[in-house]
């Protein structure tokens, strides 16, 4: 910090906590600017330095309930290849990281990473499954962006394969840690996140109690033959990654590695979620799923969400997903329920 005023103040903020210091806006000069000091928690305390002693403007709204929040810890292991994996274990407010039952919480994209602090891409769900008593996992796998060229080539055709291998020695590494209970680790994740809970439940059954999937991949084949336009530019790295549904070669690849072809290996229960007009990972793909779960006599329950696409933008979408997640979770896990919530009886209207 060359700045040695603004460096006290920052650092009197973060106290002896670890913190994550950001620029949020700045003047054309450079010289006038704010800056936030976040935490794994997700608040902020905002500072504005112009030139003079810095002064402190206010804390966002997660400030007031940080007690309640879970931390977060980095971690990182080795994979069964040796390639060093990094990652996040948040524990339960209070919970003793002793066989705990645990969510392994996969982001998406996958050219995408969990990062601590302020920037998780699934910091509300990490939050909101800690708060129902779940160890929750996340692991930034082969492919995930952020960790450098090497780390993203060794992703190439390695759906369901090492990509995969690298959330289920995750896994592994916590229960031999002590941290999670064997018998009751499941796994959750949107899109390719999505994608990834369906792996684990027909490729790894014996790992996962049950699974989430969110407008997941279920037929990687078909995601990109009715890939929207928006994509056009990004296709040649999907078939250099993944493969070209043109060429048969590829396509048997792809489908040996798509979940909808593997239904009759699920084992566990299933929980699949979806909006009707997601442009990105059509419906159908989930309405392929549930059909083969149901045709093969497995434990699926469906959910579609009229309004939203892909990911929810009305709340009583978004609050009957969490209410299904925490209901689905407690039952699978044994993990705290809020029950019934009365706002549900309203949202229709909205």
């Amino acid at each position: 910090m060359f700045d040695p005023a603004l460096d006290a103040r920052l650092s009197a903020l973060a106290g002896d906590k670890p913190a994550e210091v950001l620029v949020t806006s700045l003047d054309q000069t450079d010289k006038v600017l704010t800056v936030a000091v976040a935490t794994d928690r997700g608040t902020r305390n905002y500072l504005l330095r112009d030139g003079h002693e810095p002064r402190f403007l206010g804390e966002n709204r997660l400030s007031l309930i940080a007690k309640d929040l879970a931390p977060t810890a980095p971690i990182t292991y080795t994979a069964r290849d040796g390639l060093t994996i990094h990652g996040y274990l948040t524990l339960p407010v209070g919970a003793a990281p002793q066989r705990l039952p645990t969510v392994l919480l996969v982001h998406g994209g996958p050219w995408r990473r969990d990062r601590w602090g302020d920037g998780f891409t699934n910091r509300a769900m990490q939050q909101f499954l800690a708060n129902r008593g779940y160890a929750v996992l996340q692991v930034n796998y082969r492919g995930s962006s952020g960790y450098g060229r090497n780390h993203m080539e060794k992703a190439r055709g390695e759906f369901a394969g090492r990509m995969h291998d690298d959330l289920v020695d995750g896994v592994r590494w916590a229960v031999e840690r002590g941290v999670a209970d064997p018998q009751r680790v499941a796994i959750y994740g949107a899109s390719y996140g999505g994608y990834s809970a369906l792996v684990g439940a027909t490729f790894t059954p014996e790992v996962f109690a049950c699974a989430v999937d969110v407008v997941g991949v279920t037929d990687i084949a078909r995601l990109l033959e009715a890939a929207p336009p928006y994509w056009e530019l990004g296709l040649p790295w999907w078939h250099r990654y993944v493969g070209n549904p043109a060429v048969p070669e590829d396509r048997a690849r792809m489908d040996a590695k798509s979940p909808l072809y593997r239904a009759e290996h699920a084992q566990k229960p299933i929980l699949i979620m979806h909006g009707v007009n997601d442009p990105r990972v059509k419906l159908e793909q989930s309405e392929w799923m549930v059909a083969a779960l149901r045709k093969a006599g497995k434990e699926v329950d469906y959910v579609t969400f009229k309004g939203d696409g892909h990911g929810n933008q009305r709340w009583p979408n978004n609050l009957t997903m969490y209410r299904k997640t925490e209901d689905f979770l407690a039952q699978c896990l044994g993990g705290r329920t809020s029950g019934f919530d009365y706002y549900q009886l309203g949202a229709w209207a909205f």
